[in-house]
Order: C-alpha cells, then sequence, then structure tokens
C-alpha cells in the first residue's frame, strides 16, 4: 500500500518512520530543497513524545542534542536586579520526562530514522484527484493514501479542505539568528506588559536564538510571506524596551535566518476526506509556541500509523479511530494553548508580577514538592505529560 505524505519536518518523519515499520510503501515530498538546518527554533517534548521517540530508538540522541538550558535571567522594567529561575526546577514540575531541542535538531534525528522512505525534496503537491497526485515539478503519479503533514499553512488542507479560518488568540511570534556569544546555558529574558523578547543558545548550535513575543489585540494586516514587512513590525515593537533589546535588534539587519508568525489555532473536528488525511499543525495546530504543538504532532503520527495498521490499511476504519483516539487530547491542548497565549505574554504590571512570582517559587520550592503540587491538576501545567500513549501490536501489511 503506498502512502504520500507532504512535509518533512517533525510529524512527517515520524509518521513515515512508523508506516515503514508497519510494511507500508512511503514516499515524503517537501517544499524545501533540503532538510532545513539553520533559524530554527527551540521546541520541547513532554512525556509521550519522549516515550514514542524511546520507542523509534532515537531518544540517545534527542537527549545529546538538548539546548542544555538550565536557567532563565529575567530583566523587568523598574526592577533593578534581575530574577534567576532554576528551569531544571520548572521542567521537573512541568514533565516527569522532558527535552528542549531545537526543531532543525529534531527533524533531523527523526528524518535518520526512517531509513527506506522515498523523499522528493524541492517540490509540493499541486492536485489530488482520487488516487491520483500531481506535483509542481514531478510527474503524476498513484497513492493509495495521502497525509498532509504540512504544517500550520498546509497545502494540502487547502486543496482538500478548501480555505479553512486560522483563528487568532492574540499574538505574534518572531525568531532571529545571531552570532555566538557567552551563553551557556542561560536563557536572557526581557519583559514588560504585552511583550517578551529573550536570547539563547544551545549546546549544539553554532550561533544563538533571539526569541520575541508580544501581544495584540488585533490581528495585524500583513501577508505572512512578507519578510520585511515583519522585521519592520518586530522592530517598531520591541525598540526602547531595553538597551540590550535594543543592540539584539541590529541583528534584524544581517540575520541568516528569521521567523514570523501569528499565534493562532485549528479548530478542525474532523481531519479526514475521502483517502486524504491531516496530522500535527496542518490538522490540529493549537497554537506555536503555546500549545505543546511539536509533541502534540509525534503523538498524532505515530497514533495515525498505528490505527492504519491495526486497519489493515482501511482508512475508512483508520482515519475515524485516529480522530477519536485523538480529538479530546487535541481539545485539551486548544483549551491550554488559550490560556497559555494570556499567561506567557501577560498584558499588565500584575501580571508580569504573577508570572515571575510564580517562577520564583517553583525555583525556590524542593523538586519534589514543585512536581507533587504540579500534578494535581493535569488539565493544566501536567496537561502535556498526561497524553496517553495506546500500544499498538507491530502488524505487517502485505
Amino acid at each position: 500500500m503506498k502512502v504520500l505524505i507532504s512535509g518533512a519536518s517533525i510529524a512527517g518523519p515520524v509518521l513515515a518512520y512508523w508506516l515503514n515499520r508497519y510494511g507500508f510503501e512511503v514516499t515524503v515530498v517537501e517544499r524545501a530543497p533540503a532538510l532545513r538546518k539553520t533559524g530554527g527554533h527551540a521546541v520541547d517534548l513532554f512525556r509521550p513524545a519522549m516515550d514514542i521517540s524511546e520507542r523509534m530508538d532515537v531518544l540517545p540522541r534527542i537527549e545529546a542534542k538538548a539546548t542544555g538550558t538550565t536557567r532563565v535571567t529575567a530583566y523587568r522594567k523598574g526592577k533593578r536586579a534581575p530574577l534567576t529561575v532554576d528551569m531544571t526546577k520548572v521542567f521537573g514540575a512541568v514533565s516527569d520526562r522532558h527535552v528542549e531541542i531545537m526543531r532543525d535538531d529534531l527533524s533531523e534525528i527523526y528524518y535518520d530514522a526512517t531509513k527506506g522512505v522515498e523523499y522528493l525534496f524541492g517540490d509540493s503537491i499541486t492536485r489530488i484527484d482520487d488516487d491520483l497526485v500531481e506535483f509542481e515539478h514531478h510527474p503524476p503519479r498513484r497513492f493509495d493514501l495521502v497525509v498532509g503533514a504540512d504544517g500550520l499553512h498546509s497545502g494540502v488542507r487547502q486543496l482538500v479542505f478548501g480555505a479553512q479560518p486560522e483563528h487568532f488568540i492574540g499574538g505574534y511570534l518572531a525568531v532571529l539568528t545571531a552570532p555566538k556569544g557567552v551563553l551557556d546555558g542561560e536563557f536572557v529574558l526581557h519583559m514588560t506588559p504585552g511583550r517578551m523578547v529573550g536570547r539563547y543558545g544551545a549546546r549544539s548550535l553554532s550561533d544563538e536564538r533571539i526569541l520575541f513575543l508580544f501581544r495584540s489585540e488585533h490581528r495585524l494586516d500583513v501577508d505572512h510571506r512578507d519578510t520585511d514587512r515583519h522585521k519592520e513590525i518586530v522592530r517598531s515593537a520591541f525598540t526602547g524596551m531595553h538597551p540590550q533589546v535594543d543592540g539584539w535588534l541590529t541583528e534584524l539587519d544581517r540575520t541568516p535566518a528569521f521567523y514570523f508568525d501569528e499565534i493562532t489555532q485549528l479548530r478542525m473536528d474532523t481531519w479526514s476526506r475521502g483517502r486524504v488525511t491531516l496530522v500535527g499543525d496542518a490538522g490540529f495546530c493549537p497554537g506555536p509556541a503555546v500549545g505543546g504543538s511539536t509533541s502534540l504532532a509525534v503523538l498524532g503520527a505515530y497514533v495515525l500509523a498505528g490505527e492504519l495498521a491495526e486497519a489493515g490499511g482501511d482508512h475508512t476504519t483508520a482515519f475515524p479511530a485516529y480522530e477519536r483516539e485523538m480529538i479530546d487530547i487535541v481539545r485539551q491542548s486548544r483549551a491550554f494553548a488559550l490560556g497559555a497565549a494570556k499567561t506567557l505574554v501577560p498584558a499588565t504590571r500584575l501580571g508580569v508580577w504573577g508570572l515571575t512570582q510564580g517562577a520564583r517559587l517553583v525555583s525556590a520550592l524542593p523538586a519534589g514538592v514543585s512536581r507533587a503540587l504540579a500534578k494535581l491538576n493535569d488539565k493544566g501545567v501536567r496537561m502535556h505529560d498526561s497524553m496517553p500513549v495506546k500500544d499498538y501490536p507491530v502488524a505487517l501489511i502485505s
């Protein structure tokens, strides 16, 4: 049985790995000419994604590529002394098993695990008609199933489902690349109401990243491909925040890689139509940077492959089962993201105070105490750790 996956970032290679292991014939098409290895930002893997990665025999590589961030040094307007937060205790409270890793490193690790999978780089799907798929560059080919794993702005979703609203949840995210400095395990953070900017490195990086987050009551009128306008927006939003931040903003003029997007979420309650389905951000993005979308994508890809294997490749059985397994988790992630979008970048000075004092408390408490308190609410900060990982038999498809 032939399966075409669009997208070679996170969900695509994970899905390709499991489908290939179950005996499907897998092809992955990716718009980029090669794996993206510059400009990615740090992402979190929580317990379910860690467990799945362990089953893929890639967990040692993931742990070896961890960013190594152990502390945050936070500067707040009107406060002379910065606040130092022990991130090992924060991560320990949030998850029993967690790694922060650069997205590009994670993508490469999953890609390397997909031996025997065909990749078509530098191409994209232009038409899906029954079992025939047309590409921008390659000749048409026949596939039994097609899966869109091509991110929040999914081309497969557009082709099959038409335009679907991306619900704006009040913020914007930007990431740029900067030269290597002296940061070693430290995330340097500046916060004011409605704005947050931080700079960090990673053990695997030869450079550093600067992350910008800011709130907006209204969606900005800007095309998601207009990089020059994006840089103007970031410069306008953060100029004058702090002398150090003003220095970081000069990197906008020379960064080799730059990312900017709205913090939006998809609210589709079905991700399948005919022989086509969606996985990861393409189908159920809860919100970049606020909803645990990377771990959700890993889990979704694993579940989709497992349900297809259990159903012997029958998509009329597998796709509904996949959606049943994932829908409650997706809805919880959406709800969590709505709260996180407000909490992560508070709109008021009181909100900034509350966020920093909460982090200070977790950092000060013994690790066991903060973990025990967090476990009292598996719909809150422990929600991502509480996602179940179903066992699937390794049944080969003939």
